[in-house]
């Protein structure tokens, strides 16, 4: 989705040291870390009224770290679950090498970052949330290539090309993808299509086939909500997303997100009537363009599991799941792929990621660069839950469940994958004049006109 102590954000230090049995007892390397601390000061003010004011000052205090192999420190935005899964998941690489890790997290990465390369104090990894700080930090020259030392016929083996290219810059390879998230996801009963003979289908003209057999029985294909207050439009966004990755091509599409050709371009056009034959088909829609513009996105997907089912399929990201009815369980949903349009295509993967990237050219990081490559760590975090990895080494059985089983399959096996487009345009484009654009054209705006309008507004944006 459509996602002060004085002097320093807040630091979380965290070091991870398994030694193993025989070793040597290991040395401590000390690290400086910056604690907030919070005091209570009484001063008196005029009128000789006693006053108590917080004032906060910042400490220095040092942290033992148990070390027998160094250190890499590594600077992300994970916390809470996600930093402890990811802690798990070097724990071996500590036991076996003796190096430790150093996790800072921070919500302001791309400028701690930023201001940490300018004053030569960068840290050893970062993993970022998305592909454009990459590109950003590698036309600073801040990043070091991996390509040099990777196992780069192994890495070709374990990730599809359209992961190596999102993690490369001017052909050079700078990232490897830790974590990944699926977009491109039709949610269904499978009870509810048990009980009316329907199937799963595999491409989106079967898609239509099966919409116009639900409406032929008399219920309604689709539930779709468009309404999330000023963020209303953006389910809408990912739809036409996932629609130009599957009937114009990757290239087209990374033409289309970088406004190398104009909203009013007939590829462009013809994603958005793909959309239109889903939304403004009142048959098709629980409620009609009427109840799509007014549903809220989380509220949406609830007549699935109606008695009888209120609609049949709804398309959304895994996170949908946690909207979910009350009472509702996985026996009652199943997923399947955002199915092809054009074959040569394939079934493409909308979503997002994490990618480490390795900033200071130490032994230490080239090794733990290594590790996150390979398929260990990645398997570790999937048997926890909450994760699906890029990695086409990382075995399916170790996925908790099937429907995540089945999210991780499609993500690794996609050939094509490319992040949710609105989030790498200009905001005024992708959290604006792009969302407001959905709304106008299922509220029966003209198409020619909506996009007339955001490509107006998409010249200005990217001169900025």
């Amino acid at each position: 989705m459509k996602r002060r102590v004085f002097g320093i954000s807040m630091l979380l230090i965290v070091a991870m040291i398994l030694a193993a049995c025989a070793t040597p007892t290991p040395k401590v390397v000390e690290k400086k870390v910056q604690v907030p601390v919070t005091v209570q000061v009484t001063k008196v003010v005029e009128k000789q009224v006693p006053v108590t004011v917080q004032v906060t000052k910042v400490v220095e205090k040092k942290v033992p770290v148990p070390v027998s192999g160094g250190a890499v420190t590594v600077l992300g935005v994970w916390g809470g679950d996600e930093f402890a899964s990811f802690s798990a998941a070097v724990a071996p690489f500590t036991k076996k090498t003796g190096i430790g890790m150093a996790f800072e997290t921070t919500k302001e990465q791309s400028t701690v970052l930023v201001t940490r390369v300018k004053a030569g104090n960068p840290p050893d990894i970062a993993i970022l949330p998305q592909p454009g700080l990459l590109v950003d930090l590698a036309k600073m020259g801040a990043l070091v290539p991996i390509d040099t030392f990777m196992d780069m016929n192994q890495l070709k083996k374990d990730y599809a090309q359209s992961w190596i290219d999102l993690g490369s810059y001017n052909n050079k390879l700078y990232g490897v993808w830790v974590k990944g998230a699926l977009k491109s996801l039709v949610w269904y009963n499978p009870k509810a299509f048990a009980a009316k003979g329907y199937k799963v289908p595999t491409t989106w003209d079967e898609m239509i086939a099966l919409s116009d057999k639900i409406v032929a029985d008399g219920g309604t294909p689709w539930c779709v909500g468009l309404e999330s207050g000023s963020a209303s439009g953006w389910p809408g966004t990912d739809w036409i997303e996932d629609i130009m990755l599957r009937s114009a091509g990757p290239k087209v599409y990374d033409q289309w997100v970088n406004h190398e050709i104009p909203w009013t371009d007939p590829a462009v056009k013809k994603a958005w009537e793909y959309f239109g034959q889903i939304v403004l088909n009142p048959k098709y829609c629980w409620g009609g363009p009427k109840g799509v513009m007014t549903t809220g996105f989380g509220d949406s997907p609830a007549p699935l599991f109606d008695n009888p089912p209120g609609c049949y399929m709804h398309r959304q990201a895994s996170f949908i799941t946690s909207f979910f009815p009350k009472g509702v369980t996985s026996a009652d949903y199943s997923v399947f792929p955002f199915p092809p349009i054009d074959p040569q295509w394939g079934t493409p993967a909308l979503g997002a990621g994490d990618v480490a990237v390795m900033l200071r050219d130490t032994p230490q990081a080239r090794a733990f660069m290594k590790y996150l490559a390979t398929p260990q760590p990645a398997e570790i975090w999937a048997a926890r839950g909450g994760f699906i990895s890029p990695n086409r080494g990382v075995k399916l059985s170790v996925y908790p469940d099937d429907i995540i089983r089945k999210q991780a399959e499609v993500l690794s096996r996609a050939k094509v994958f490319r992040f949710d487009g609105s989030d790498m345009m200009p905001a005024a484009v992708g959290a604006g004049t792009f969302w407001t654009g959905v709304m106008d054209y299922v509220g029966g705006e003209n198409l020619d006109k909506v996009l007339q309008t955001i490509e107006a507004s998409a010249v200005d944006a990217y001169k900025k």
